[in-house]
């Protein structure tokens, strides 16, 4: 056994992360750079230090799950799915369950939540934003952010749902009462099912092919039929009749039977 395959057997057991569905090449590169940060000279070592000390292990975590999100990432997808894809979703509903499957520091499912409230009073929504990052989703609860955070923010919603605190924004309740955070493991965990609108956005770029196919075809029972599936901008699926969707537009997945 290599020290890099010893040393995700260790996680795997600590954590329940299997490192293994991750591309090799790039998580091996960023768990050697965290190495070198924490003055170790292999994997051992660094295991040992994030295994004895709980600000080490939470800092591995956070670098592992690649926290990188803004507001409205990619505007023109978001607008793709107010102008077409969430008014075929509400036909004949008057709400709709949606699920943000890596919701990182929150700005995705606060996004989602701003979004829909073109169509649905706040009272009406409810979120379900997930991510295996326990930092990550108290960040989110928290629901403060940079400048640079919110800069694609259309204004009405900069002027309505933030408070500027010092340099930084703060998210309004009304906002945060929308979404609820829960820890999950996408590679592991059992799906829940049901849901009207599924976002998963750039998270799916660091896993292998095997471990993408076992999620997409997850996804798909994780949604209605008719529901979507609305993905990053450097994920298109391929084959996504293989999974039983079809591309309904660029970056949306509707699921049929």
């Amino acid at each position: 056994m290599t020290p890099y395959e010893k040393f995700k057997s260790q996680v795997y057991k600590k954590t329940g992360i299997d490192l293994s569905l991750y591309k090799e090449r790039q998580m091996k590169r960023r768990i050697e750079s965290m190495i070198k940060r924490n003055g170790k000279k292999n994997f051992d070592e660094y295991y040992d230090l994030i295994n004895t000390d709980l600000d080490k292990f939470n800092e591995f975590i956070n670098y592992l799950t690649i926290n990188v999100s803004e507001f409205f990432r990619n505007a023109n997808q978001w607008e793709i799915l107010k102008s077409t894809v969430l008014p075929q979703l509400m036909e004949g509903r008057s709400t709709l369950k949606v699920w943000s499957a890596a919701c990182s520091t929150g700005e995705e499912p606060y996004t989602i939540v701003m979004v829909l409230s073109n169509f649905l009073p706040l009272s009406k929504i409810k979120i379900q934003a997930y991510d295996i990052d326990d930092e990550a989703i108290n960040k989110a609860k928290a629901g403060v952010y940079s400048e640079k955070s919110i800069a694609n923010v259309p204004e009405e919603f900069k002027k309505k749902y933030f408070t500027k605190v010092g340099n930084s924004y703060k998210i309004s309740d009304e906002i945060k009462r929308c979404v609820e955070f829960k820890k999950f493991n996408l590679l592991s965990d059992k799906y829940p099912s049901g849901y009207d609108l599924i976002v998963c956005r750039n998270v799916m770029i660091y896993f292998t092919e095997e471990a993408k196919d076992e999620m997409y075809h997850n996804f798909n029972g994780a949604l209605r039929e008719g529901g979507v599936l609305f993905v990053g901008s450097t994920e298109q699926i391929i084959l996504p009749a293989k999974y039983k969707f079809k591309s309904s537009k660029t970056f949306f997945y509707e699921k049929y039977k």
